[in-house]
């Protein structure tokens, strides 16, 4: 977004997702209720990790940091989606938009690094059992999802740099409920093929990069798993591992499908976003709540602590 434009363009205005006052009426109800339920499972899955002893593990280390990201991923957009659904016009600033586009990539990308580190805590564990502890160290997770937010730090720059460099000399409605980089370029009157091809790039370079680690690990896994003799060890491995397996075909699915394929404006384009940034984050702690006796486990602990104290 060249500034220089700033005076001819300062706010962007949103379609959203209806423009029938029922039916926004409904999806107001439906997305409180999803951004509830997404604070609330998140929070309590912090309270119970941070709380409980016995989940001062890796895993749950790199989990309280998923549970974190995605309170801030479903703040980015749902808060303001909300207020539009309740709003005649839905309008934002450029300089929100260009927050949003950031936030919306640095909360995302992290994901992405982080649902990695997870896969390669699980191959550690299941793997190599007996050098867990030293392949899997504090100093080592620490450090892990330090990278994490670093490099997707790096990559969401180079984003928003992509739209302060876009020049936007009339049109101003966005098809869609949110700023995101690919809603922008239809809107811009300069030439963004290079533009797009530096999205794509980063896109695939950031998919590849942080799934290729997914997809070797779980190779490897699955080979270990099949050759275990035991039936039981092999179910727990299972478990162990698919609640992970859930979250990443959840979340890499719509998010590599939005970044993609060429923006539309249609049903698919709000619904891969409505995916990856509302309805994953409120998964999230079911997924790995429900498979999981640890946790279920923890929550009763925790649950009979506070109990007993209010008592």
């Amino acid at each position: 977004m060249a500034w220089s434009n700033h005076s001819v363009i300062t706010e962007f205005v949103f379609t959203g997702l209806s423009d029938d006052p029922l039916i926004q009426a409904l999806l107001f109800a439906l997305f409180l209720g999803i951004y509830v339920f997404t604070m609330t499972g998140n929070l309590t899955m912090l309270l119970v990790i941070t709380a409980d002893s016995h989940l001062h593990t890796p895993m749950y280390f790199f989990l309280s940091n998923l549970s974190f990201l995605d309170l801030c991923f479903s703040s980015v957009t749902v808060p303001k989606l909300l207020k539009d659904l309740l709003s005649a016009k839905k309008t934002i600033s450029v300089e929100g938009c260009l927050a949003q586009v950031f936030f919306v990539f640095i909360t995302a990308g992290t994901e992405a690094f982080l649902l990695s580190m997870m896969a390669y805590d699980r191959y550690a564990a299941v793997c190599h059992p007996l050098l867990y502890g030293q392949m899997m160290s504090n100093e080592l997770c620490l450090k892990l999802v330090l990278l994490s937010w670093g490099l997707a730090s790096l990559s969401s720059v180079v984003i928003v740099l992509l739209a302060v460099n876009l020049d936007f000399c009339e049109s101003y409605t966005i098809h869609h409920y949110t700023c995101e980089l690919p809603s922008l370029f239809p809107l811009s009157c300069s030439d963004i093929s290079i533009n797009v091809d530096i999205l794509i790039c980063s896109t695939l370079l950031h998919g590849l990069g942080t799934f290729l680690p997914i997809f070797f690990s779980y190779a490897r896994i699955v080979s270990t798993v099949l050759s275990m003799e035991s039936t039981t060890g092999r179910s727990k491995a299972f478990n162990t591992c698919s609640s992970h397996l859930i979250a990443v075909v959840l979340f890499f699915g719509s998010g590599l499908i939005r970044y993609l394929m060429p923006t539309s404006g249609s049903s698919l384009d709000l619904l891969s976003s409505l995916q990856y940034s509302a309805v994953t984050p409120m998964l999230n702690p079911l997924i790995y709540s429900l498979k999981n006796q640890e946790v279920k486990a923890a929550v009763r602990r925790t649950l009979g602590k506070c109990l007993r104290y209010l008592e």
